[in-house]
Order: C-alpha cells, then sequence, then structure tokens
C-alpha cells in the first residue's frame, strides 16, 4: 500500500524531517521517496496498518496539505486505459469529484479533470459528480509524464492553523509562535501519544496546544502568573484537559515524572523580556534544569534566534545537536529551530 503526499513548500527541509519524525513516533514503515519539491510518495506500508498509519498523519503533519492513497500509476498516454480499468465502486459510494494538480508539467487541468470525471462516470453505475461537499474526493497527480491516481480518505485539517493563531485565542501576547510552526517542533520530538511534554518557557500556551491536540500529556511553566494562567485559559479553549501549567521559575522546577520530551521557545527579548538576563545564561540554566526533569534519551526541540550561536553552549553542557533548521520570520530574524539530546 502506497501514499502520496502534497506538501509544502514554504521550507525546503522541514515537510520532509517533520513527515520523518512523525513516521518515526507512530513506529510507520515505509519507503520515503521525495519525487520533487512538494510530492512525496510513502512506498510499501504495511497492510493491517494502513489505515491507522494514514490517519495518524493525517492528524499529526502541519508541513504537509494532502495525504492520499495511491489506487494507480500510470502515464498521460495510457490514462484513459487506466482509469477505465479500475473499479471505482470500491472508492466511490454515491458522488465525486475529481482534480487534478501538476507538477513539472503543462497540462490543461481543467481539461483532464473533465476528461477523467468522465471516464469514471462511463465506467461506475449509480454515482454522479458533486463539485462541492462531495462524499470522494478523487486526486490526480501528473508529474512529467507519470500520473498517480488517488482517492483521499481522511484530511488534513488546515484550518485548524488558520484558526488557532495566536492573536485569536482568549488570551494573547506578542511575540506568540505560529501553531503551523508549533505543531512542527512537537513533532520533530518524536512524542507519542501519551507520552509526556514539557515546556518550561510555556507564554500562552502554543507549544502545549499543538502536543495536546495529538494526544500528549502536558506540563508547562512559565515565571509570569499572567502567562501561566493564560496559556491554561486557552488549553482550557480548544479543549485539552490532560495538562498542568506553574508559576515557577524554571531552575526551580521538578518534576514529579521526568517528561519523555521537552519543547520550547524560550525569551531573548524581542517580544518577551529575559528579566535583564542574557539568553545565552538562560540556555546554560535551562540546559542544567533539565537533569532530573527529562528522561535520558528524551529529544529537545529548541527554538534559538539566528544571533545566537548556541554550539558552544551544547558542546559545554554536554548535549549534541541532531537536527538544524533555519527559518525566516522577518527581515531582522531567523528562527533556529534544533533537536537535540543529551551525550
Amino acid at each position: 500500500m502506497n501514499l502520496l503526499l502534497i506538501q509544502s513548500q514554504e521550507h525546503e527541509k522541514l515537510p520532509l524531517a517533520e513527515l520523518k519524525a512523525v513516521m518515526d513516533a507512530e513506529n510507520i514503515e515505509a519507503n520515503i521517496n521525495q519525487l520533487t519539491p512538494g510530492l512525496t510518495l510513502l512506498e510499501n506500508l504495511d497492510l493491517e496498518t494502513f489505515n491507522h498509519s494514514y490517519k495518524r498523519l493525517t492528524d499529526r503533519l502541519a508541513y504537509t496539505h494532502e495525504v492520499h492513497q495511491l489506487i494507480e500509476t500510470t502515464t498521460l498516454e495510457n490514462l484513459e486505459k487506466s482509469v477505465l480499468n479500475i473499479d471505482w465502486s470500491e472508492f466511490i459510494k454515491n458522488n465525486f469529484v475529481v482534480r487534478v494538480k501538476r507538477f513539472n508539467s503543462d497540462i490543461d487541468t481543467v481539461k483532464y479533470e473533465r476528461n477523467i470525471g468522465g471516464y469514471i462516470l462511463d465506467n461506475t453505475p449509480n454515482i454522479k459528480v458533486k463539485l462541492v461537499g462531495s462524499d470522494s474526493y478523487i486526486r490526480v497527480v501528473v508529474f512529467e509524464d507519470t500520473v498517480f491516481l488517488c482517492v483521499e480518505k481522511y484530511k488534513l485539517n488546515k484550518k485548524h492553523f488558520e484558526d488557532s493563531k495566536p492573536h485569536k485565542r482568549p488570551f494573547f501576547h506578542p511575540g506568540g509562535m505560529s501553531p503551523k510552526l508549533a505543531r512542527c517542533m512537537v513533532n520533530l520530538s518524536r512524542i507519542k501519544e501519551g507520552e509526556l511534554l514539557l515546556d518550561p518557557f510555556c507564554g500562552t500556551g502554543g507549544m502545549l496546544i499543538e502536543a495536546g491536540l495529538i494526544g500528549a500529556k502536558l506540563v508547562g511553566s512559565d515565571i509570569n502568573w499572567k502567562m501561566k494562567n493564560g496559556s491554561a485559559l486557552n488549553l482550557d479553549f480548544v479543549g485539552i484537559k490532560d495538562y498542568k501549567t506553574y508559576k515557577i521559575d524554571f531552575k526551580q522546577l521538578k518534576m514529579l515524572e521526568p517528561a519523555d520530551v521537552v519543547v520550547t521557545d524560550p525569551p531573548y527579548g524581542i517580544s518577551t523580556t529575559t528579566g535583564g538576563v542574557s539568553t545565552t545564561i538562560i540556555l546554560e540554566e535551562f540546559l542544567d534544569s533539565l537533569e532530573g526533569n527529562l528522561k535520558k534519551d528524551g529529544l529537545i526541540v529548541l527554538a534559538t534566534p539566528h544571533y545566537i550561536d548556541i554550539n558552544p553552549i551544547m558542546n559545554e553542557k554536554g548535549f549534541k545537536i541532531l537536527e538544524h533548521y533555519e527559518i525566516k520570520m522577518h527581515r531582522s530574524l531567523t528562527r533556529i529551530i534544533s533537536v537535540i539530546i543529551k551525550i
């Protein structure tokens, strides 16, 4: 069984890195074949766990737009024959729509949508085309001369990342991270459903929200009462229940149960105050504070500004950077996302 993913092209490396991390977390085994930026094929997924794997990918991924079950691969020359040979009653019950997307091709997508829809209607009784709100979504992807015929069984909730932007939550404070990037950072931690995530600089709770929505248990802390209470308000607003938030200096935090992962965006003095303490010192003290609060092999996913070189700090404190991604936020700020482990 194969899946075809249409991924974001807003970042060169993050979509594929996030996909690999989610597959690690969910124990999904498949061959990953990136056909071109924005188009990735997962081949040879296990048949018995296929639907579960498919669903978990759509539950979690942020930098992927669509995930489709691959029905058949053909060519432009053999397209009509291939469509007519498929038993579409297996994939369409009442009504359907065909949508064509092209990569490295100049085909007329509207013409191909009309033709493929006609072939399906000619070959399948008791169904009809429904352009809006259809029961079955047939996605056709043309990559150069290759055609992938697919069906979408599970949809990604892309609307969530728009509706959950920081300014749309009950509690807002400038400097909040976008939900899409927060979800990606959570996914890079490889956290599994039911595991415990710690954010010791939880702010308005963006990281906690994204982790909670994929089934993680949550602990967040902040030195500011307003942030502690605001993050709880935002978590309640989206219906997350399995969380604890504390008003505490991260250096005094003592976890009763060590976290499986830590995902955080420490203050660095642009939109959030550092209380007069340098960001370098905050990072050093943050790493020291993880002793006893993070499981031995737990990953840390950390956001830092581009003008801070964390490598000397990591080397001095006995940590290793496993992955490193640069995300340009605006003219004066590039965020560095690092995946880190204690060595």
